[in-house]
Order: C-alpha cells, then structure tokens, then sequence
C-alpha cells in the first residue's frame, strides 16, 4: 500500500504530493512495520520451564517491523529442523515427529504485537527432558538473515524428603537423607543450626528415565539438630529438619517402633519447607511453633512428638475412649468383607500390586470432637502377619476409587502404613515422609484419635509401647480409614469390645481371623 500511494504522488503536483505523503505514513502506521534492508535477530539467552509445562523461547527484530512475509527457521541442537515458517504459513513436511502438535509463535512478553511487529517466539507445550538443549531462532529475507541461539533448562522436582536415623556407639546417631526423582542433578546440604555439615557419603544415580536420586548420611552426636536440604537452587529446595536429645536407646540398637523403647525416645521432630517450580506444599516453619490457641486452618503441620509426651500410660489412658468401629461397606468390587474383617478381594487389579485407594474403606462413626480408640487385628502366629496395609483417620466424606490418588496429610488422610517391599519400616502419611525403622511387626494396632487436641497416636498393643504419634488441624468430620493391601492371605480385623453400662470390657478373645 505505501508503493501504491508514492507511484499516485509521483504524478501529482507538490500540494498532493505532501498529501501523499501523509496518507502513505498513515497507512503504514495502521498496518505491519515495514520490512528494513538490514534486521538483528535479538534473543532471551536462557530459559527454564519444569517438565510438562509450556516454555516460549523469546526471539524477536530489532528495529520492530514485520516478519509476516519473512521466513522463519527454528533449529533445536544446531542442525535438527523443528519448526519452518515461510510465505506466510507454517510447513511441517521437516519437522520432528517428537515436535508434533506441540510447537508454534509465542509472545516474548505481554505486551509485544505479535509476528506482525517482528516477535517470531518459539512456543512450545508439554516440554519433556528431551526438549532441553540449544535453539536457534533464524530469519531470512531476500534482503538478509540473521540467527541467534537460546538455551533451553527443563527442570522436575523430586520427591518430599526421607529422613531416617540409626543410633550408633558413643551416643552417635546416623543420620540419613534421600529423594528422588529430580532434574537436572540436585544438590544436597546438610547443616546445623550454624554451619554447614560435610556428609560421610552422598551417592547420586540416574534413572532409566533420566531423572536423578539422591542418598547421603552423615554421623552426628544425639544432641544435636540437623538440616537436610535438595534441590535445584537455594530458592526452589525441599527441606527437613531432625532434632536428636541428649537421651538415647541403648547403643548399637536400631532405633525401632515397636520396641519398648520407641523409637521416640530420639524425638524426630519434622519440619518441611517445600518450595517449587509450580506446586505445591509451602510449610513455613513459624507454623510449627503455633500454640493450639492461633491454629493453622491453611495448612495441616505434621509432626513426631516428643516421647515426654507420651507417658508409661498412655495406651490404658487411650483404652478408656474405646469406641466399636464398624466398617462402611460401600460395595468395593475390591474388597472382601465379612464380620468386621477385611481383605482384597484376590481379584486382578487395574493398578497392579501397589496397594492405593481401589482397596481403601472407611470405618463409623465419624468424629468431629472428643478422644476415640479403636484396635486393627493385623493376623496371629498361625496365619501370619499382614506385610502391607494402612490405619488411620481421613476426612474425606467418600473415598474417591482413583488408583493414581496419593493420600497424603495435606489432602485429608492421615494414616501409618506398612509396605511389603520396605518391611524394614512404616511409614506416615506426612510431607516429607517419615521413616520408622522397625525391629517387629505388631499383631495389633491401637489407634488413638485426640481430636480437640490434633493428635493421632498408634500403639503396638502387644508390646504395649507406642509406634509413634503425629499431629494435625483436625476440622470437620474425620472417620476411621483402612487399607488391607493386596496379597496378604490375613485378613485385617477390626476389634469390637463388648460394652456393659457404657463401659468397655477386656477385648473379644473369640474373633476369628481365618481366611
């Protein structure tokens, strides 16, 4: 249009030239910049996007004008042709079958003006591992070409934090620290409240996947608190905190849950920062040191308490709030239930041998205040222990049959479990997770519920000594939660107490727990 309205002035007089003139300016204004002899192509050096997300690769011209009718090359590592923009449309005859679908123009910020005022910007959605490398962003006119290159960094975020402890001689305790899942490799620090640690061992392994796991352990003395932190920068790692008091378990004894020591005789205290890259769960560590009169309602703060807490009675004290839980059968096709037990149904499950929530169920009554107690029959001698289960509260008002739901303390269940594969521990439901090594596995669990409170506490009846207790912001109705895995030939039986005048009486010694 500007040719047009100069060839017009050309032939007219000087009056209707300057005319022109303006209108031949007011044209290009309203419409594309015009193409210039010479252009830079101007990138963003390096970009970062955590895996599964959408990156745009800003590259743009500079002086502003047009690139509508220029062609338009995106490389990625050098030689490799993803993207081709050329007569004013995109051609995918070249491109990458990994690129398909996922690639085209991009604003390099809010307020650019698009292909039309030079912003030719790689979009590219679902970035994957493989994305992250060098781009070159080339653009060429039958007057000139120019090219510049931008890094891409596709980064994922591990898993929480797993911290275990082993009490050593002399009042040493190892101290472990892993996660994974991680990319590009993390980094791993530990410290003290003052200074940083040196670890005695910190090994890192990549996956088939590419993604990074990381392990490491250092000695430190039973008095003392110790910091472990992963990630990829200061700003964006997952942090737990384990103080250790002065007053060990016997020396040379694995700390064990179910021992009659406790393994909460050396106090973990938990406290999880997570920072990220897009998700997911902040815990400040102020929150922590709450008193129960300024609760938390944004967030549930979970953590190990204290043994002091615990007193030689507590499980006879829990006993006292015994309640008859029965179990809600909702017609899990998964589930075998029958006189207060159940197991799995022995069926093929959708999701494997990895027990989820397809064999969850939630027990009655519910409880929105008050102390309640009830106990889990994991087997006997005759028919084994159960390897795989969990017990504890939820507040969920129904359990949703999602094979890929992780049930965690942040989402409404907390709960211990017991894995086959890990029959070294249990573990809570909590962020970071907790490791509790133990030494033997109970023949049953007492559960205790202090809601008033936000106390969860779970008891090794036989042994008569505490697993371990976590606490929460309990509100709502929160309801009796059980899991009896899958594989296991005993059932998981939940205890009923006859009652006489309101009170309980010794357990039911005749339940039976046959297949």
């Amino acid at each position: 249009m500007t040719d047009f309205f100069a060839l017009d002035c050309g032939i007219m007089g000087s009056l209707a030239v300057r005319v022109c003139l303006v209108v031949a300016l007011g044209a290009s204004m309203c419409g594309a910049a015009p193409i210039s002899d010479n252009f830079v192509v101007v990138v963003k050096s390096n970009v970062s996007v955590h895996r599964g997300q959408t990156a745009t690769l800003p590259c743009w011209l500079i002086p502003p004008q047009s690139a509508e009718s220029l062609e338009v090359h995106w490389y990625h590592e050098f030689d490799s042709l993803i993207m081709l923009y050329r007569e004013k449309k995109f051609e995918y005859g070249s491109q990458e079958a990994s690129y398909a679908g996922r690639l085209s123009f991009g604003l390099k910020d809010a307020a650019s003006g698009g292909l039309a005022a030079g912003d030719v910007s790689l979009q590219l959605v679902n970035a994957t591992l493989e994305d992250a490398g060098v781009y070159t962003c080339y653009v060429s006119s039958d007057r000139g070409h120019d090219k510049a290159y931008v890094s891409l960094i596709v980064t994922e975020t591990g898993s929480p934090l797993l911290l275990s402890a082993v009490w050593k001689e002399e009042n040493m305790v190892n101290v472990s620290c892993e996660s994974e899942g991680w990319f590009p490799k993390p980094r791993l620090r530990w410290s003290n409240q003052s200074q940083a640690l040196a670890p005695k061992r910190l090994n890192f392994s990549k996956g088939s996947s590419g993604l990074w796991s990381v392990h490491s352990w250092l000695l430190v003395s039973s008095s003392s608190e110790v910091s472990c932190s992963v990630g990829l920068s200061d700003e964006e790692a997952k942090e737990a905190r384990v103080h250790l008091p002065p007053s060990p378990p016997q020396p040379g004894k694995q700390v064990s849950g179910s021992s009659s020591a406790g393994w909460l005789a050396f106090a973990l205290l938990l406290i999880a920062t997570l920072a990220a890259l897009g998700w997911l769960y902040f815990r400040k560590r102020g929150k922590l040191k709450k008193s129960k009169a300024e609760p938390d309602h944004a967030a549930e703060d979970e953590k190990l308490l204290p043994k002091e807490v615990s007193q030689p009675n507590d499980l006879s004290t829990a006993k006292e709030h015994y309640v008859n839980v029965k179990l809600e059968d909702a017609g899990n096709p998964y589930l075998a239930i029958k006189d207060h037990k159940i197991r799995d149904a022995n069926c093929t499950f959708p999701d494997g041998q990895q027990v989820t929530c397809l064999t969850a169920i939630k027990g009655t009554p519910g409880f929105s205040s008050g102390q309640h107690y009830w106990e889990v029959s994991m087997g006997n001698i005759q028919i084994g222990l159960k390897q795989s289960w969990w017990a504890g509260v939820t507040s969920a008002a129904v359990i949703p049959p999602k094979s890929d739901l992780t049930p965690t303390a942040s989402n409404g269940f907390w709960f211990l479990s017991s894995s086959s594969d890990r029959a070294d521990r249990f573990q809570f439901s909590t962020e970071p997770r907790v490791s509790l090594p133990v030494r033997s596995r109970p023949q049953t669990v007492g559960v205790h519920l202090n809601y008033d409170s936000g106390e969860l506490s779970f008891y090794d009846v036989e042994d008569k000594s505490l697993i371990g207790s976590l606490t929460a912001t309990f509100t709502g109705e929160v309801f009796p939660f059980f899991n009896p895995g899958k594989g296991d030939k005993a059932p998981m039986g939940i205890l009923q107490h006859r009652t006489e005048q309101g009170q309980c009486s010794d357990r039911e010694t005749s339940v039976d727990l046959t297949a």
